[in-house]
């Protein structure tokens, strides 16, 4: 996604993701010196701010109150980050988008502690708007973001099940983003129609997300930032791509021992990975991840055209179009 591109977007919020930049960097009161480092460590590694920009989209729809919309969207982006921390040390990841995790250079202990602190500051954020079923809604998505990477350790590794990986998926990426658009709606007083509208638009183009995500997995882009190609095969983790390569080759020997794993031979990996990148699967998947974005966008047919109506679809288009 361009830069230039994802700011004309996002200018009906510009104001307001300013504001929420300079949140997420407030430092606490008594906090410590290598909280604060890590933090703005954590922050400047990048990230499109597309949560907190959905979030604050969604509150103009609603005439939702500022202040506190600003609260909630930096919220949002808060626990994202500390959602990152945590899978970055479970996964043993040491760079994301070619910078070094906090985990390759912290001791294990100190990162779990950082990402338990950067959950606790969300939760303070979320306070701010005063209202309970927010808070509730911010405490159900974490239990659900928690549950799937549970979910992901004991049960999805080497399963072959699209209706495993819709959950999973839904668990990582889509739930944050319905979290963004319904607490937002709360915020400003939505009525049932208009709360349903918004939870379609964030579930359905939340997973189209993770989708791309997915595919970029396969993608010159992973190699470009330091990722193995197909990591998430190589892990035993199935993803939309293999399970659409599975789906035409489902006898393909490589492809099913590198999702067993177990010390499977790095050349098998290699060659398994080569089949489902050239396959023709990736665009599949793409037209897939464009068909959850279409109906997210159709949920938006539920309100009066609006800066922030129309920025929110064109949003999802390049979501779902863009590049790392």
């Amino acid at each position: 996604m361009r830069p230039a591109a994802i700011a004309k977007i996002l200018v009906p919020v510009h104001d307001g993701l300013t504001a929420v930049e300079a949140r997420l960097r407030q430092v606490a009161a008594g906090q410590h010196q290598a909280l604060t480092m890590a933090t703005e460590r954590l922050l400047d590694a990048g990230g499109k701010r597309i949560r907190p920009a959905i979030a604050l989209l969604t509150a103009g729809l609603f005439a939702a109150p500022t202040p506190q919309a600003i609260a909630l969207a930096a919220a949002v982006e808060m626990l994202h980050t500390a959602t990152l921390v945590h899978d970055d040390l479970i996964d043993g990841a040491l760079l994301r988008r070619g910078a070094p995790t906090l985990n390759a250079t912290w001791p294990s202990n100190a990162t779990v502690l950082t990402g338990d602190y950067l959950f606790a500051r969300a939760a303070s954020m979320v306070a701010e708007t005063d209202i309970a079923h927010i808070h509730q809604l911010f405490a159900r998505t974490l239990m659900t973001i928690v549950n799937g990477e549970i979910r992901q350790q004991f049960s999805s590794r080497g399963l072959v099940s699209r209706t495993d990986y819709q959950e999973r998926i839904y668990a990582k990426t889509g739930a944050l983003f319905v979290l963004a658009t319904e607490a937002a709606a709360v915020l400003g007083n939505a009525d049932a129609q208009g709360l349903e509208a918004v939870r379609t638009f964030g579930r359905e183009v939340g997973i189209a997300y993770q989708i791309v995500d997915d595919i970029l997995d396969f993608g010159d882009s992973a190699a470009q930032i330091g990722k193995p190609v197909g990591s998430d095969l190589r892990q035993g983790l199935v993803t939309l791509p293999t399970i659409l390569y599975l789906q035409d080759y489902p006898d393909d020997a490589d492809v099913r021992a590198t999702i067993r794993g177990n010390g499977v031979d790095p050349a098998v990996s290699e060659r398994a990975v080569a089949r489902v990148r050239n396959s023709g699967v990736l665009a599949q998947a793409a037209g897939e991840a464009r068909q959850y974005a279409e109906r997210g966008r159709q949920a938006l047919a539920h309100f009066a055209d609006s800066v922030y109506a129309n920025a929110l679809a064109t949003l999802s288009t390049y979501m779902v179009d863009r590049k790392l």
